[in-house]
């Protein structure tokens, strides 16, 4: 079988053109286009229980908050993390679509997407030099947080339950809250 690979301009062309619909859950992984997982309600709960904890990044000109939108990666990769928060711009990124250097955090909540997040998408943060990634894994109830991306991987790597606290920039969120 002969597969075509697709750059991140073709991808935006197709959605251009009609082929891509703006309601598709679709991101480019590796220059595949790849269908992502259906959202359930825990799922949009702890999205939402994010976007409100990180809200005040955003207002104090700190971050700015991307919520399933892509953030390009490489030429031919752009998957569109459950959130991003990214170095603060005044134009909100008009101009271009976001990219590895622009993130500052980007959280994938998992309900039923785990190993895909872990195996396909954690890598290709760490290969593009996200500096940290937080995994809310709702079925095994914890956060898996990454920091320090090394080559294919992350260096700091810890699972954080109930009672436990994430930190990021000030923001304090119960780990309880997300899951």
């Amino acid at each position: 079988m002969i597969r075509h690979r697709f750059s991140a301009e073709d991808f935006h062309r197709m959605a251009e053109a009609g082929i891509l619909g703006e309601d598709d859950r679709v991101e480019l992984i590796r220059g595949e286009v790849v269908e992502l997982s259906p959202v359930g309600k825990r799922h949009m709960a702890a999205l939402k229980r994010l976007m409100n904890a990180l809200f005040p990044l955003q207002q104090a000109k700190k971050a700015l908050l991307q919520v399933q939108d892509p953030l390009r990666l490489f030429p031919d990769t752009e998957p569109q993390p459950d959130l991003a928060l990214l170095a603060y711009r005044d134009d909100f990124y008009r101009e271009r679509v976001p990219e590895a250097k622009d993130a500052l955090l980007v959280v994938e909540v998992a309900e039923t997407s785990l190993d895909h997040d872990l195996q396909v998408k954690l890598p290709l943060y760490a290969q593009a030099g996200v500096p940290e990634v937080w995994v809310v894994d709702l079925e095994g109830k914890r956060v898996l947080v990454h920091r320090k991306p090394e080559g294919g991987g992350y260096r700091e790597a810890e699972a954080l339950g109930p009672g436990a606290r994430l930190s990021f920039h000030g923001v304090e969120i119960p780990a309880e809250e997300l899951l």
